[in-house]
């Protein structure tokens, strides 16, 4: 199907400056109502105000294609700027019964669990438990139009104006989270439970080591069967 990108407007719902540009993935999304060309009046409902700005988020551009379409771009992983997976984003300033298309138009991976049947989340505020959207709403295909990169479309229905919605890759785990929950076990002085820290990430963050076993482990007479799990190196592998 061909179409045409009309040139896209998007405002700062802040500051009222106009953005984008070829360029402008250099961090997320703040509060961006993005409206019809041209118009320069105050928002209107059904203007979609997007937001990425929180931890885990990742949207880095939008453009408008029509009032039922946009393209999304989402950043490169942190020193990768070659992998592009994960997204996670908030819509508000919705109209009631407003029918969207969403493009994320710049994955960078071939293959995709997309392709077999899954599915991006949802929630909102109304409804705060992650939902899967139906899988026949979803698409995942190689596009001519963004330098063939492969695109993931999927189709959504806004159905309550004033809940915020918000979309993500697969269920979000945040590091604060994985904290929290590390601490909680920790207080518990479990005897097959210690925790160290191997290191600390290029941002600083801790890396973390879970030994669990039994309570002669330091017993060095002793050889044990070692199995070891890692997991969320990538934030698309949830």
């Amino acid at each position: 199907m061909e179409r045409k990108m009309e040139e896209n407007t998007v405002r700062d719902v802040e500051t009222g400056s106009d953005t984008g540009g070829e360029d402008a993935l250099v961090g997320n999304v703040n509060k961006l109502m993005v409206s019809p060309p041209g118009y320069s009046g105050a928002p209107r409902k059904g203007h979609l105000v997007f937001d990425a700005c929180f931890e885990s988020g990742n949207l880095g551009r939008v453009d408008y294609i029509s009032e039922f379409e946009f393209d999304l771009f989402i950043r490169p992983d942190t020193c990768n700027p070659r992998f592009r997976v994960w997204f996670n984003f908030t819509v508000e300033n919705v109209r009631e019964t407003q029918r969207v298309i969403f493009n994320v138009v710049n994955f960078s991976k071939t293959k995709s669990l997309y392709r077999d049947g899954m599915s991006p989340v949802v929630k909102s505020t109304s409804r705060p438990k992650w939902q899967r959207l139906p899988a026949k709403n979803v698409y995942y295909y190689r596009c001519p139009d963004h330098r063939r990169n492969y695109v993931m479309s999927f189709a959504f229905c806004f159905d309550q104006e004033d809940d915020v919605y918000q979309f993500a890759y697969c269920y979000p785990y945040t590091y604060s989270r994985l904290q929290h929950y590390l601490a909680s076990l920790e207080r518990r002085n479990l005897p097959y439970l210690q925790r160290e820290q191997l290191g600390l990430s290029v941002q600083q963050r801790r890396l973390d080591l879970l030994t669990i076993t039994n309570s002669d482990h330091l017993n060095p007479e002793r050889e044990k069967k070692l199995v070891f799990l890692s997991a969320r190196v990538h934030p698309g592998e949830s």
